[in-house]
């Protein structure tokens, strides 16, 4: 540590911030379409319509199974064979994330939803509303507070998960220090900034979790 040298990180940050960039593009996008998917997912799982539950149920099951950098592969090097045509790095770890990432989010919207009483929408049906009228109005909302935490939890497991992209050939912010680590023998500066960086961001995420995570009055 006597010869620790923060230059390598100052001379190297356009390289650094292109990879982080792509980390928050990765945790951006698989975060929005994860909850708006997951959403459909929940709600589909808890419909009447034959069949659709236990579809729904398949795919959580095993989307939740199998290990990310498995899905990853997938997508691929199958999104090609099966579209015929190549996608990218890019579009085939959107797409993985996405779909990896609904399963879990599916879960915590169905889980928000059936901790509200039946009461309440119960009570909406009886003014008139529609069945999606009194998820929309009354139901969801309720569901939110207690939802909000666990989906922001997710999200700080989803950033963690993006160093797994350098198996599809992408440079996100982890893979861009191990770059640089190699290349200029700097492996203590570059993966010190890197914990720093990842602890920072995780930390805040974390104590705005706890500040969430709180009893509804009574």
């Amino acid at each position: 540590m006597n010869d620790f040298d923060v230059t390598v990180i100052r001379q190297n940050w356009q390289f650094l911030a292109e990879g982080l960039a792509l980390s928050a593009l990765l945790v951006a996008v698989s975060v929005l379409g994860g909850v708006v998917l997951g959403a459909l997912l929940a709600l589909s799982r808890l419909s009447r319509l034959p069949l659709l539950p236990a579809l729904v149920a398949g795919y959580v099951t095993v989307m939740r199974t199998l290990p990310l950098v498995l899905v990853l592969f997938w997508f691929y090097f199958l999104g090609p064979f099966l579209l015929g045509h190549p996608i990218g790095s890019l579009t085939a770890a959107l797409i993985a994330f996405v779909l990896f990432e609904a399963a879990f989010y599916c879960e915590i919207i169905r889980a928000g939803i059936q901790s509200v009483r039946p009461g309440q929408a119960q009570a909406a049906l009886a003014t008139g509303m529609t069945h999606a009228q009194a998820m929309r109005l009354v139901v969801l909302p309720t569901a939110l507070r207690a939802m909000v935490p666990l989906l922001l939890n997710q999200v700080i497991i989803v950033f963690q998960d993006t160093s797994l992209v350098y198996v599809v050939t992408l440079r996100d912010f982890m893979t861009a220090a191990s770059i640089i680590a190699s290349r200029d023998s700097r492996p203590i500066e570059m993966y010190s900034l890197v914990a720093l960086v990842y602890l920072a961001i995780c930390f805040t995420a974390s104590r705005l979790v706890a500040a969430l995570w709180k009893p509804a009055p009574r």
